[in-house]
């Protein structure tokens, strides 16, 4: 799993489709919303600031880029050569998908870090990484269901699309508006729960039993992802 991850690792940093996509997109967008913070608070609060960086790293850094990875293995028949080693079928994904997890972690977490000292630092801290935790791996769940759809890495530009763009919307959504009304509905879409979390742990207001059980839908969707990927993920290009 180690060596397939310093592989990886390395391929990341070659590829500069996937450079742009995991490092510079997510932290031009964090950027500009950390430096006008001060205009959003005008419609919404920071803990809505710090819930659209975590989705967009989320989103693109992470989701999109391992996607992408995934696609472009199986297409040069490096996922059927791998399995042919000893390692596990769950090595070999866990070591695919580790490097790009890490990126997205320490970017969310260096953001953040320079968010709270621009801006004003988060209510509770502990909450906050539970909330990040939950996201990422949400995230990578979603990634690897969508992999298996996904023919190759051409193919990953539009298949991404949807859950990329949705959590940004649903975050925006839920951010902005609140969960007074349409509660439910809101914590059931995917980072609906997440942004809500995100929005307790920073802004405050809230008793952490009550946040906790945000975790419930977010995990629903890391355990309906899981699913889908098991039945869909395919191992060799698709004919």
């Amino acid at each position: 799993m180690l060596a397939i991850a310093r592989t990886e690792l390395t391929q990341i940093f070659r590829n500069r489709l996937v450079l742009v996509t995991s490092f510079i997109m997510p932290v031009a967008v964090s950027a500009f919303f950390i430096y006008r913070h001060e205009i959003f608070e005008q419609v919404a609060s920071l803990g809505y600031i710090a819930a659209i960086v975590m989705f967009t790293v989320g989103a693109f850094g992470l989701y999109t880029s391992t996607v992408t990875t995934l696609a472009s293995r199986r297409q040069n028949l490096f996922l059927k050569r791998l399995r042919s080693t000893a390692e596990s079928d769950t090595s070999i994904l866990a070591g695919l998908v580790a490097p790009t997890t890490v990126l997205a972690l320490v970017q969310v977490t260096v953001i953040l870090i320079v968010f709270g000292v621009v801006a004003d630092r988060p209510d509770n801290i502990a909450l906050l990484i539970v909330a990040v935790l939950a996201t990422l791996a949400m995230m990578v769940a979603l990634a690897l269901a969508t992999a298996g759809v996904t023919n190759s890495p051409e193919h990953a530009q539009v298949t991404t699309l949807p859950v990329s763009l949705g959590v940004i919307a649903v975050a925006s959504w839920v951010g902005i508006s609140g969960t007074e009304e349409l509660a439910a509905v809101k914590r059931a879409l995917p980072g609906g729960a997440a942004t809500e979390l995100m929005l307790n742990a920073w802004n405050g207001g809230v008793a952490v039993s009550e946040s906790l059980v945000l975790l419930a839908p977010t995990f629903a969707w890391v355990a309906v992802a899981v699913t889908f990927a098991v039945r869909m993920f395919r191992w060799e290009p698709r004919r």
